[in-house]
């Protein structure tokens, strides 16, 4: 567990936990088949970024509600009862008993933008139950728990740089660091959902071994290592497309857009500050770890 993100709060013993999950991008992604379930096959890189949403659990046994849950930052469209914190805690309960809690998720991590932040809340969400309950839950549970929630919930489990197969819930470390590159990522205002960036892709089989290429110098990442997705989505979003190719132009050693979009990073040897660049768009810039 990624015990530096998690913040106890001892209050009449343990009632409250803090906990910080984080985004990540995508290095490379392949669509190489479509399943008989719906879902598709895929290969790409997950890594871990620094961009947080704070999460805040609070037991509440006197509380007359199983659940209370409210919000605040970027706006979470759809309705509460649909949060992936819920059904985290709705999955726990069928195992476990558990007392009342109040949940507060402070959004910042855009949404529609392919890092992962529903996702990273739904297994925060559950390494906070499993701290604040102490309910023992192993790595592999927490696990178990996080696939049933989303394809790629678990790999916030561990947080640690994976390559991933099946839906994106099948991983395996790889020894890759991107630590002291500096990180510039942007998202316009262009929200896209999941669905409909599948709708659009054809399946085919990488050109290149998408591990194979992160293992390489990442000098060699503009030509060898592709995110699929961009075929269709600059096709029908030009202005990401112009992102990626602003990046490059500020010096970029690698530029891609994550996920199914629509959010585009650059990897960049020193720091850089590009805000007045990418003035209207949500900017996070960092140096990786």
């Amino acid at each position: 567990m990624n015990s530096n993100l998690i913040v106890l709060h001892n209050v009449n013993k343990k009632n409250k936990v803090i906990v910080f999950p984080n985004a990540k991008i995508n290095l490379g992604l392949a669509i190489t088949a479509k399943r008989s379930d719906g879902f598709h096959n895929l290969e790409t890189v997950f890594y871990p970024i620094g961009l947080c949403d704070t999460l805040e659990i609070l037991a509440a046994p006197n509380s007359e509600k199983a659940i209370t849950f409210s919000a605040s930052g970027i706006p979470i469209p759809g309705d509460a009862s649909s949060n992936l914190c819920i059904a985290a805690y709705n999955l726990v309960a069928k195992d476990y008993r558990l007392p009342a809690v109040k949940i507060h998720l402070h959004k910042k991590i855009p949404i529609g933008a392919g890092l992962g932040g529903g996702s990273s809340d739904a297994a925060f969400f559950l390494k906070a139950l499993n701290s604040l309950f102490e309910l023992n839950l192993s790595f592999g549970e927490l696990h178990h728990y996080a696939r049933m929630l989303g394809s790629d919930c678990s790999f916030f489990i561990n947080n640690q740089p994976v390559f991933a197969t099946g839906k994106g819930d099948e991983m395996e470390a790889i020894p890759l660091s991107l630590s002291g590159k500096y990180l510039v990522l942007i998202k316009p205002d262009i929200p896209i959902s999941t669905k409909e960036a599948y709708s659009n892709v054809i399946p085919k089989n990488p050109i290149n071994s998408i591990e194979n290429s992160c293992l390489q110098s990442i000098s060699s990442w503009r030509n060898s290592l592709h995110n699929q997705f961009e075929d269709t989505i600059f096709k029908v979003f030009p202005e990401i497309s112009k992102i990626k190719e602003q990046l490059y132009a500020r010096g970029a050693i690698y530029a891609s857009m994550s996920g199914s979009g629509s959010s585009v990073y650059g990897i960049f040897d020193a720091e850089i500050d590009l805000s007045l660049t990418f003035k209207g768009n949500f900017i996070w810039q960092e140096t990786l770890r």
